[in-house]
């Protein structure tokens, strides 16, 4: 029979430490918040610092231990910088890492120019692959190592002018898979939500569109060690879009 300690324990993330990518706003944000109200310290980046700054003032008065830094994801450098602040402040080791940033042009396939092209697939899918290599050995340290992607429901659903978005997505749902069974042994799960909220010209057969937080309280479940049994698997957060 399971007490109110052990219940605490399975659904808390005291005392873990975590990665958020694109934290600044939308569901990056809500990702950040959800982890750190269930106990985790959180390091997030982004873009633009004026938005970090402005973040990290009303997390600290709401009590929430978050730290942020500038960072352009689509850039290797800046991935590499990224992942030495986070080895340095969580003296190397990574409970959680979120790969959430990413872009997309709403833009026919026609007039997708090829740096776009290549912006999109780095961004939305070469960072949340590297990142993933960079942050291995600190996710294998801690013990504890969940991995969650953000993907989209434009991974397995068609939708006008978002191919290359879409197939960059697609492609973060394998690597979720294959890195799920590859890295298991090393006690690390790989998980990806399929989010609705960042496509918002579809109406839901709830009547309303997605919200971020119906994204981050999926985050924050799978990173407790009641998830533990849960990995490579990706898990549609649409309000039952993919039912209609």
């Amino acid at each position: 029979m399971a007490t109110a300690s052990s219940i605490n324990k399975r659904f808390s993330l005291a005392g873990a430490t975590a990665l958020v990518t694109g934290g600044s706003k939308g569901i990056g944000r809500a990702i950040v918040e959800e982890l750190a109200s269930f106990g985790a310290t959180v390091h997030t980046c982004a873009r633009n610092q004026a938005e970090l700054s402005r973040c990290q003032e009303e997390w600290t008065a709401k009590g929430l231990a978050v730290t942020v830094s500038v960072c352009d994801v689509a850039v290797r450098a800046d991935r590499e910088a990224l992942a030495g602040r986070v080895s340095a402040m969580f003296d190397g080791k990574l409970s959680i890492l979120v790969n959430n940033a990413g872009t997309a042009y709403l833009k026919p396939a026609a007039d997708l120019t090829l740096e776009e092209t290549s912006r999109l697939m780095t961004t939305n899918f070469e960072s949340c692959f590297h990142l993933s290599q960079l942050f291995y050995p600190l996710l294998k340290d801690s013990g504890r190592g969940s991995i969650v992607n953000i993907s989209s429901v434009a991974s397995v659903l068609a939708f006008h002018s978002l191919p290359i978005y879409s197939a960059a997505k697609g492609a973060m749902n394998q690597v979720t898979r294959n890195l799920a069974c590859e890295w298991a042994s090393d006690g690390i799960r790989f998980v990806a939500g399929n989010d609705f909220a960042q496509v918002e010209f579809n109406r839901l057969p709830l009547g309303r569109l997605g919200k971020p937080e119906d994204i981050s309280s999926l985050v924050a479940f799978l990173c407790m060690p009641a998830a533990s049994y849960i990995t490579g698997q990706i898990i549609c957060v649409d309000g039952g879009r993919m039912l209609s």
